[in-house]
């Protein structure tokens, strides 16, 4: 690396250098103009620096001398004091030169110059109050310490800027009042560069120590307890619970001893995802999360009592009574005895012939129950389910719309239609089939329904092989063999599937049907119905 006043003395200027004779006043090396020919070298500074004149011409030379201080074979100045002429003799200019340098001594004098300056001369002081100019340091620079020649700090690089890494911003033109001297242009053409790339290697092996501990996190296995656990203590666990919250919800509760480890388990287990529902679990303190996930699968733990969609009142009051540890029957006497206060709407009920007013409202879902509940506790939970989602659908408008009497009847149909469907895709052609006989005007059953599902009601039975000769004769409100229209009340708790087909039918023309090795065939005509009553015979 070459740089002027630099290393082990200055040397003299070289012919060919651009810069050979530049200065800021007076004739050129070649005794020419000078570097800034007729134009003022300060124009465009602040005010307080003076116009063309003594006190520009003592800046000039109080710039050059501190720019020689810092050179080697410079002679420190004093702006407040007498200097002596270290060349001998008067000239026009300060140092005895018209341009107001001094001619570089000989090299030998150079080298001596230079040790008494590294050994003696102290850094120049800059004078007191505001200084403006390229020269003028800001007032917490430090002096660079790779030469004795002060410069201006050197910029943030783009790099950590959040610029151009390989941008320069000396290429673009400064303003007039800031741009550097010739001197201060040639130095820093000459220095290297600095990219930063030291400080960018430390951050980036910091990013990867930090990506290491990340990875190490990530892929240890999660804290968890070893065995079964002990003790007992019952969780609840939301309805919409995610495996997270289900996990979050078992470390508060001392059962698993993380949620992460609950989360893999589930993730290991291939039961789980389906298997795990809402409700009350009783589970044991510090188990592992495996044994935490295989327990809540197991039916011994789920304190949750789920009523199948179809299932009839007396199969929900049997559920009941064994999930409260009840002698058989309780949950009906109560069924039977508080009907009125468990909480009904008004428009049910509304038939004295109805078997049970609580058939139809006891809602097919999951429900929280513990063994201090009473039976009228967990009907009226199931009641007050089924209003719920009973007025989503605006019953007594639909009802009115498909030429119903009541909600109720809407409800029934339903019913009729859980409980004759194999399938949800069933539905809607089930319940098309129930309001076209529902017409009494139809050629085809003349207003009977003639479901077989009614009669199993009656008797508390799920047959399929029943003679048709004891339904027909058989006198009951409920036998739609016998009577026309639709049964007293419903014969089933419907699900939502079941009672949106019915608010939608289908209208194709259907009005019959057989279950064929589980599924539902459909016929508009009689004589399509007896083709599949004969196919129906040969699969018995």
């Amino acid at each position: 690396m070459t740089e002027y006043g630099r290393g082990h003395g200055s040397e003299p200027w070289h012919p060919e250098d651009p810069l050979y004779g530049e200065s800021y006043g007076g004739q050129g090396a070649y005794g020419g103009q000078a570097s800034y020919g007729n134009q003022d070298p300060y124009a465009g500074q602040q005010p307080g620096w003076g116009a063309p004149g003594q006190e520009q011409q003592h800046h000039q030379y109080e710039y050059d001398a501190y720019a020689q201080a810092g050179q080697p074979g410079g002679v420190p100045y004093d702006p407040y004091g007498q200097q002596p002429d270290p060349y001998g003799g008067a000239a026009p200019g300060y140092y005895g030169t018209h341009d107001g340098y001094p001619p570089p001594p000989p090299p030998q004098q150079q080298h001596q110059q230079q040790l008494r300056h590294d050994q003696t001369a102290p850094m120049p002081v800059m004078p007191p109050g505001p200084q403006a100019g390229d020269w003028q340091a800001a007032e917490h620079d430090e002096p660079w310490q790779d030469g004795p020649a002060r410069r201006e700090p050197e910029p943030e690089h783009a790099f950590f800027a959040g610029g151009d890494p390989d941008h320069d911003e000396d290429e673009a033109p400064a303003p007039r009042g800031n741009r550097r001297s010739a001197r201060e242009r040639r130095d820093k053409d000459q220095r290297p560069k600095r990219r930063g790339r030291g400080l960018a290697t430390v951050v980036v092996l910091a990013v990867l120590a930090g990506g290491g501990y990340l990875a190490y996190d990530r892929f240890a296995p999660p804290p968890d307890y070893e065995g079964a656990g002990t003790g007992s203590v019952q969780v609840e666990i939301p309805d919409g619970s995610p495996v997270m919250q289900m996990g979050l919800l078992l470390k508060e509760e001392g059962v698993v001893k993380s949620a992460d480890a609950f989360t893999a388990a589930v993730t290991e287990n291939a039961k789980a995802e389906a298997g795990l529902q809402p409700g009350v679990y009783t589970l044991r303190k510090e188990m592992s999360a495996a044994s935490a996930v295989a327990l809540m699968l197991s039916p011994e733990s789920r304190n949750n009592l789920t009523i199948p969609e179809g299932s009839r009142a007396v199969a929900v009051y049997e559920r009941i009574d064994k999930k409260l540890e009840l002698k058989t029957g309780t949950t009906k006497k109560v069924a039977a005895s508080q009907a009125k206060n468990l909480g009904l709407p008004s428009w049910a009920d509304n038939d004295p012939d109805i078997k049970d007013p609580l058939e139809g409202f006891l809602y097919p879902s999951t429900y929280e129950v513990n063994k201090k509940m009473k039976p009228a506790d967990v009907l009226k939970q199931m009641i007050e389910r089924a209003k719920q989602n009973y007025a989503r659908y605006d019953l007594a408008g639909q009802a009115r719309k498909l030429g119903l009497d009541s909600p109720l009847d809407l409800v029934t149909v339903a019913s009729l239609t859980q409980a004759e469907g194999t399938s949800h895709d069933d539905f809607r052609k089930m319940a098309e089939v129930i309001y076209n006989r529902l017409d009494p005007g139809n050629s085809q059953t003349y207003g009977k329904l003639e479901f077989d599902s009614t009669y199993n009601y009656i008797k508390n039975q799920s047959e399929l092989d029943i003679p048709i000769s004891a339904i027909k004769n058989y006198d009951n409100p409920y036998n739609t063999y016998f009577y026309k229209g639709l049964p007293p009340g419903p014969i089933g708790n419907p699900g939502e599937d079941a009672l949106k087909a019915s608010i939608n039918p289908t209208e194709d023309g259907w009005y019959y049907f057989v279950a064929i090795n589980g599924k539902t065939s459909f016929a508009k005509t009689y004589a399509e119905h007896e083709k599949l009553v004969e196919e129906f015979n040969k699969t018995r």
